[in-house]
């Protein structure tokens, strides 16, 4: 049985989804000072993701329940990139994005104080209330080499500051004394220090190979957290999938007490149903996204959007990338530093670095003038759930992902409308798991949730008894990681 003849079964009967929504907490507990005397104080430890990405920037605040391992969302707080202003006459453009919007570490920094003053003040939060800051960035196409991506991090730095953060609470601490009272015993630094791993993951040796690994490291962390609330175990081994703009992950062997990336993920993702909708006239053709479209109408034709799935895909490259390229779906990379590290490289491509894309808004004009909106979203999510379903053949026939590993997908191109339930039938064609349901999670927020889960590694803020390093089914590994410290 073929894939489109797999996910015909989708409507015939339902298909189980572990897909962890984010959760919210009471602000009230957040804040002491309205909590009475006789009121336990929960041990949160809160954390401000700032991320700026080829097609949103946001701001997202979590809160981790430092008793039981959880995170919660507080607040979130989302601007277009497309929106950021334009340069000034004294201002040097760094950077662009995917779409060609120019960034100046000016314009980034006044986008990002923006972003996390909205967070703040929609939690009725302050600077003081924050204990940490991670700074991340899927905006890689403008840059020339993975180390010039660190000029924006810079950037991202700058606008953190204008918002009232202290570089204090965006590096790690020294000592436990200089995290907030109610933290301290949850501290173990003076058992373990951190070494660079996060979550059980040590990064790959020597000179970075792909210019979104920070992105790759932080959606695995999430993916890690987010599945707490499914019941999927979501640990080593692993190949994790954000689809943003971006194409980012990991795949992670099982390795103990510190597992290894033995492969990166790259190229386009979002990048591709953006430039399909394009097509449709319904968004702008400079920086439109499926994000815009608002009136979703049509019955849906299936077998129309299964031939133009097809069609699309005919365009989409997803493969080992080549060895010699300097880029691959607009991310730069460096093939021979992988190769020095032993990791693989899979990516996904629309021609040469984005090339095609103009060809795919011809063919999704085309399909919506054949039906309606619907049956385009539809088809978006059948491509989609098949460029994740071909990374992950590709990881399974070079032995990369067997029956042990689990699955992650995050990212707004990943699981939004019918994509977790079309991929969990693509799957089963791929004869890896009995049932792929036990083994695949979905998460909103991943990114935002692995700065949470950052943040803690180094601080050294440890949950053992709800362990998020570590090999699936398996204890926490603090013990091991302490005899391997003192040796």
């Amino acid at each position: 049985m073929g894939i489109m003849d797999s996910i015909k079964s989708i409507f015939k009967k339902s298909v189980k989804v572990n897909y962890s929504m984010s959760k919210t907490v009471d602000l009230m507990d957040l804040n002491p000072r309205q909590v009475g005397p006789n009121q336990h104080v929960k041990p949160y430890y809160v954390v401000a993701s700032v991320e700026l990405g080829n097609t949103t920037t946001k701001a997202i605040i979590t809160a981790t329940d430092m008793e039981e391992g959880i995170t919660y969302l507080v607040s979130k707080d989302v601007r277009m990139t497309r929106d950021v202003r334009v340069a000034k006459k004294d201002e040097n453009v760094f950077g662009t994005t995917i779409w060609g919007i120019e960034l100046t570490k000016e314009a980034v920094s006044d986008m990002v104080k923006d972003v996390l003053v909205g967070a703040l003040e929609k939690a009725h939060l302050t600077p003081n209330d924050i204990d940490f800051v991670v700074r991340s960035t899927g905006v890689t196409a403008g840059f020339a080499s993975p180390e010039e991506v660190g000029n924006m991090i810079v950037a991202l730095a700058q606008g953190c500051r204008n918002a009232g953060i202290p570089n204090s609470k965006m590096t790690p601490i020294m000592t436990k004394k200089q995290l907030p009272e109610r933290l301290q015993k949850y501290c173990l630094v003076e058992k373990v220090m951190f070494d660079g791993a996060v979550t059980g993951v040590v990064p790959p040796k020597g000179k970075e190979a792909v210019a979104n690994e920070m992105e790759g490291e932080l959606v695995t962390a999430g993916l890690k957290s987010g599945a707490k609330w499914t019941e999927v175990d979501f640990r080593n081994p692993c190949i994790s999938i954000d689809f943003g703009t971006t194409l980012a992950g990991r795949v992670i062997n099982d390795e103990l007490p510190y597992a290894k990336v033995v492969g990166n993920l790259c190229g386009l993702a979002g990048a591709i149903p953006d430039a399909i909708v394009r097509g449709t006239g319904l968004v702008s053709k400079k920086g439109g996204a499926v994000l815009d479209i608002q009136n979703k109408t049509g019955k849906i034709n299936k077998q129309l959007a299964e031939e133009y799935c097809d069609e699309f895909h005919k365009l989409i490259s997803v493969e080992r990338v080549p060895n010699g390229r300097t880029r691959y779906g607009t991310v730069p990379l460096d093939t021979e530093a992988a190769e020095k590290a032993g990791t693989y490289l899979i990516g996904c491509d629309v021609g040469d670095n984005g090339s095609d894309l103009i060809k795919l808004e011809e063919i999704g004009k085309e399909l919506y003038e054949k039906s309606n909106i619907n049956t385009m979203l539809y088809c978006l999510d059948l491509v989609s759930a098949k460029v994740a379903c071909r990374v992950i053949k590709i990881a399974k026939d070079n032995g990369l992902v067997n029956e042990k590993s689990a699955v992650g997908i995050t990212g707004r191109a990943g699981i939004t409308g019918q994509k977790p339930e079309v991929l969990i039938e693509m799957l089963k064609a791929l004869n890896i798991w009995d049932n792929p349901n036990d083994h695949v999670v979905f998460v909103e927020d991943g990114l935002a949730l692995g700065a949470g889960v950052m943040a803690r590694c180094m601080n050294c803020l440890g949950t053992p008894k709800h362990p998020i390093g570590g090999n699936r089914g398996g204890a926490c590994i603090l013990k091991q990681r302490i005899q391997r410290q003192k040796r």
